[in-house]
Parts: structure tokens; C-alpha cells; sequence
């Protein structure tokens, strides 16, 4: 074979396999880049997180987050550290602003109480904690009972109403936390979440009156207007059939009397009365 002709077969060789290599490699470049999405690294729970934490640097890790990250996702671990946690958080999730209180709020209950409202304590017994259900996250209606003050009613007695309704359950006793498992657990305070307004009349009904929680399913949030019971309306009977009221005959008005005229008549020495019923009638 001419040796010309297997030098130029070997150069047209080499340069092929250049350039087959070099589109392999633009091409896995180019399909490795387009596989790979954008990423953001955010801040999440190295552990599950309970509600009133106080965040360490041991309470954090990071995470690879593809796309956009969530709306107030926390970037830096120096942006979380020293806030309390306002709700449950778990392994692998990612941190969020609006699961953390305030800058300088702390921890704990406090940190929990949104702006604007109060945590008010209600102490309770077995039967008003509702035998122990009433546990955080849990919502209930304050029911007062007791006599009004400058009311006399003694066939009454006492009357009971609905002060508050829909009111979210802070702490039951010293826990905040929300019972997975639903497990009754007796404690002698709890604490409601309320305006100020309803603040005040909470506190001045827990020192004149009895109160009572009743427990309320929490998607149920309709406001009901009761009217209120008392004693002496338990014993009515409801079948009996209802009594007319007894009315007095009306007794026909007396014709007034007619109009009497008395006329002195002097006739010389005589003296003589006359009486009229009506004028121009002689009796």
C-alpha cells in the first residue's frame, strides 16, 4: 500500500477521534449543567423542635433547596440563633421567619402571644378543665354562672352565660405543648389567649362568678348568641300545655250623671229652690 496514502488515512483517524472527543465532551457538559437545577442552601431543624425552644447552633443544619426557597426562608444560621419557636418544628425542615418570634422575645410562652393579644390564666378543676382535655392548641367556650348583682329573682336563682367564645387554649398548667395522642392530663391553670378587653372581663368574672370551659371542635367557629339559663327554668315542663292568661271582665263605664242647676226664686216674702238636671228641664 502506498505509504502516502495510510499517512493521510491515519492523520484523517486522529482527527475524527479530536473531534468526536471534544463534542462528546461539549455535549456531557452541556446535558450535566441542564440536569442540574439551581439551588439555594437554607437553614433547617437538625431535630424535631419544640414549641418555646430557645434555638442554639446545635439545633441547626443546612439544606441543598431546588428552585426558589419558600417565602421568609432563613439563610444565615446567625438569623434563627437566640429566637424562640412559635410552632413544632421537625427534622429536615426548613426554617421559616414566621415559625420563630421576635428578635429578643425569648422563649416560652411569652414568645408565643401574637401582638396585640393577652395570655390570661383560668383556674380550673376537674370538671371545668373538661376532665383534663383541655391541652394546648384546643379551642373552648367560657360559660359563668352565679347570681346578678341587684337582680331579685328568688324563683330563679342563679343563672349561667356564655362570656366568651372560640377562645384558643395557650397552656394547660405548665405545658405548652399540643397532646398528639389526646391523652387527659389534670392541671389546676389555664391559659387563654385573649384581646385586653376580654382580658378584663375574664378577670373580674374569675373573682365573682364560677367558670366553666366547654370544649368546642376547632373548625367550628361560628358565634352562637345564647340567651342565657337559670335555675328555675330547668324544672318548667316543657309538654305542659301553656296557660292562658286569666282576663278580667271589663266592666261597662257608668253614664256620668247629668249636670244639676239649683236656681233661688224670691217671691216677695217667700223663698223658694229650684233644681234643673239640664237646662230647660225642670225636676
Amino acid at each position: 500500500m502506498n505509504r502516502r496514502l495510510v499517512s493521510i488515512l491515519l492523520c484523517a483517524f486522529l482527527v475524527a477521534s479530536a473531534c468526536a472527543f471534544l463534542v462528546n465532551r461539549l455535549i456531557g457538559s452541556r446535558m450535566s449543567t441542564a440536569a442540574k437545577p439551581n439551588t439555594t442552601r437554607v437553614i433547617a431543624a437538625a431535630g424535631d423542635i419544640k414549641l418555646g425552644t430557645v434555638l442554639t447552633a446545635s439545633n441547626l443544619t443546612t439544606m441543598e433547596i431546588a428552585g426558589a426557597p419558600p417565602k421568609g426562608a432563613i439563610l444565615k444560621p446567625e438569623l434563627a440563633i437566640g429566637r424562640g419557636v412559635i410552632a413544632d418544628l421537625y427534622q429536615g425542615e426548613p426554617i421559616l421567619d414566621s415559625r420563630l418570634a421576635a428578635v429578643g422575645a425569648g422563649g416560652g410562652l411569652a414568645a408565643t402571644i401574637p401582638a396585640g393579644m393577652r395570655a390570661c390564666a383560668v383556674k380550673v378543676d376537674d370538671v371545668v378543665g373538661v376532665a383534663g382535655f383541655v391541652t394546648p392548641g384546643m379551642r373552648v367556650d367560657v360559660l359563668i354562672s352565679g347570681n346578678p348583682p341587684g337582680v331579685v329573682a328568688p324563683t330563679e336563682g342563679s343563672q349561667v352565660r356564655t362570656l366568651l367564645q372560640n377562645i384558643a387554649v395557650l397552656s394547660a398548667g405548665t405545658d405548652i405543648q399540643k397532646d398528639g395522642e389526646g391523652k387527659p392530663k389534670q392541671v389546676q391553670v389555664v391559659n387563654l389567649l385573649v384581646t385586653p378587653d376580654q382580658a378584663e372581663s375574664l378577670s373580674l368574672a374569675s373573682a365573682q362568678t364560677h367558670i366553666q370551659l366547654v370544649l368546642r371542635n376547632p373548625l367550628d367557629t361560628e358565634i352562637s348568641k345564647t340567651p342565657g339559663t337559670a335555675v328555675g327554668n330547668l324544672f318548667d315542663d316543657k309538654n305542659a300545655a301553656p296557660v292562658k292568661p286569666h282576663v278580667a271582665p271589663v266592666k261597662a263605664a257608668a253614664k256620668p250623671a247629668a249636670p244639676q242647676y239649683f236656681i233661688e226664686v224670691l217671691n216677695g216674702a217667700k223663698r223658694d229652690d229650684q233644681k234643673f238636671n239640664s237646662p230647660g228641664g225642670q225636676q
